[in-house]
C-alpha cells in the first residue's frame, strides 16, 4: 500500500447494495465484498449467516488519500444506511447486517467518532445513532458470486435494493425530493418542462452542445455529479452527448416508446428528472452515447469545484 492508498472498512447491512454508492468515485480504487468483525478464519456466506461467527457483511475500499477523503466516504456511508438500527438494516435482520465503521488508524477513528457526533447533533433522527465503530481486524473476500453483484446481475439488484425497503429509506431520509411547487419556483419553464414532463429542447438551440470549457456536469435538481467534459464529444446531433457518466448507480435506464420510437431513457435516481436518452453509436469502447438536455443540467467549471464541495473531481482534469 503506498503512502497515498487507505483503506476504509464499512459494515451496512447486505453487502451488495454498499458497493456501488462508492465503486465510481474519484480515487476509489477498489471495493471487495467481505467478513469482518468475527472469531473464526476464512468465513462462508452461509455460515456468516446463521449469526455464530460474529462477522459482518461489510465492504473494504481501497482509496487514494489525496483525491478522496476519509470524510467524504463517511458522509456518503451514512447516507446508504439507518444509523438508528441495532438489530439489521431494512428486512435484513441478525448481527451479521448490524452498522460499523471498522476505522485503520488513530487519525481514522477521530474522524469517525466527531462524523457520528455530528450526525447526532444535527438533529436529523429522533432516535440515538447506534452505528458502532470498532477497530478494523481480519477482512475475508466474500465468494466472487457476491462481488460486483449490482453490475452482473442488475435486474435482481435493483429489485432487492428496492424490495428490501433500503432505496425507499435513502429517498426519504437522505435524498428528498422537492415538491412539483417547488420546483415550478426553482427551475425556468424549460428545465421543468424537460425533468418533470419529459420534454426535449430543440437541437443546436440549447445552452450545451456547444460548450467546451473544463469541468463537470450535475444534476439542475439535485446537484448530483453526473457527466464530465472529459467525457464530452460532438456527435453532430446538437444536444450535449458523453460518452459515460460520473456514476453509473446514480442514473435509471427505462425502456421508452413514447412519438412511437423505441429508446431507452435515461434518469437520475436522486431527483426522478428525464435527462436524455442514451444509444449504442458511441465512439467509446461499450459504444454508449448519453445524448442529454442541457435543460437537465448544470454546469460546473474546473476553477469552482472545491468552492461549490465537488473538490474530488479535480482529479479528472490534472495534466
Amino acid at each position: 500500500m503506498t503512502q497515498s492508498l487507505e483503506l476504509a472498512t464499512f459494515a451496512g447491512g447486505c453487502f451488495w447494495c454498499m458497493v456501488s454508492p462508492f465503486d465510481e468515485l474519484p480515487g476509489v480504487k477498489q471495493v471487495v465484498s467481505g467478513y469482518t468483525g468475527g472469531h473464526t478464519s476464512n468465513p462462508t456466506y452461509e455460515v456468516v449467516c446463521t449469526d455464530t461467527t460474529g462477522h459482518y457483511e461489510a465492504v473494504q475500499i481501497t482509496f487514494d488519500s489525496t483525491i478522496m477523503s476519509y470524510q467524504k466516504l463517511l458522509e456518503l456511508f451514512w447516507q446508504q444506511i439507518d444509523p438508528t438500527d441495532n438489530e439489521g438494516q431494512f428486512n435484513d435482520r441478525g448481527l451479521s447486517y448490524r452498522t460499523v465503521i471498522f476505522y485503520h488508524s488513530e487519525e481514522q477513528r477521530k474522524i469517525a467518532e466527531a462524523s457520528k457526533s455530528k450526525l447526532a447533533e444535527s438533529g436529523k433522527f429522533k432516535k440515538p445513532i447506534v452505528t458502532a465503530i470498532l477497530p478494523a481486524g481480519p477482512f475475508y473476500n466474500a465468494e466472487e458470486k457476491h462481488q460486483d453483484y449490482y453490475k452482473k446481475i442488475p435486474f435482481h439488484y435493483n429489485l432487492y435494493i428496492e424490495s428490501s425497503g433500503r432505496a425507499k429509506y435513502i429517498r426519504e431520509h437522505w435524498k428528498k425530493r422537492k415538491s412539483d411547487e417547488e420546483l415550478r419556483k426553482d427551475l425556468t419553464s424549460i428545465q421543468y418542462e424537460v425533468t418533470r414532463n419529459n420534454a426535449t429542447e430543440p437541437p443546436f438551440q440549447n445552452e450545451y452542445w456547444d460548450h467546451e470549457e473544463e469541468g463537470i456536469y450535475v444534476d439542475v435538481i439535485s446537484g448530483e455529479p453526473l457527466f464530465s467534459s472529459a467525457d464530452k464529444y460532438d456527435a453532430g446531433c446538437g444536444w450535449p452527448s458523453f460518452t459515460k457518466p460520473l456514476r453509473r448507480s446514480e442514473l435509471e435506464e427505462k425502456f421508452d416508446t413514447s412519438h412511437g420510437l423505441r429508446r431507452i431513457e435515461v434518469r437520475t435516481k436522486t431527483s426522478d428528472a428525464h435527462l436524455g436518452h442514451v444509444f449504442d453509436d458511441g465512439p467509446g469502447p461499450d459504444r454508449a452515447r448519453y445524448c442529454i438536455n442541457s435543460a437537465a443540467l448544470r454546469f460546473v467549471p474546473k476553477n469552482k469545484l472545491k468552492e461549490e464541495g465537488y473538490e474530488e473531481f479535480l482529479s479528472l482534469f490534472k495534466n
